[in-house]
């Protein structure tokens, strides 16, 4: 069973440099900085729905 879907991305220069030297930092690949980095951007985007739905509810 597959459970990982592959994806091409094209990234500006700068970006590439950022998540290349991240992965080096981190002792990871490049692959793993960008999952990492798309799950962090997921966390904020439920946090921010939850509070605005919990601001809603309150008015």
């Amino acid at each position: 069973m597959k459970t990982n879907e592959q994806m091409k991305i094209r990234l500006p220069l700068d970006l590439k440099a950022f998540v290349a030297g991240q992965a080096d930092r981190n002792r990871s690949t490049q692959n793993s900085e960008v999952v990492r980095a798309v799950r962090e951007r997921m966390e904020r985007t439920k946090e921010t729905a939850s509070e605005s739905a919990a601001t809603l509810a309150k008015a």
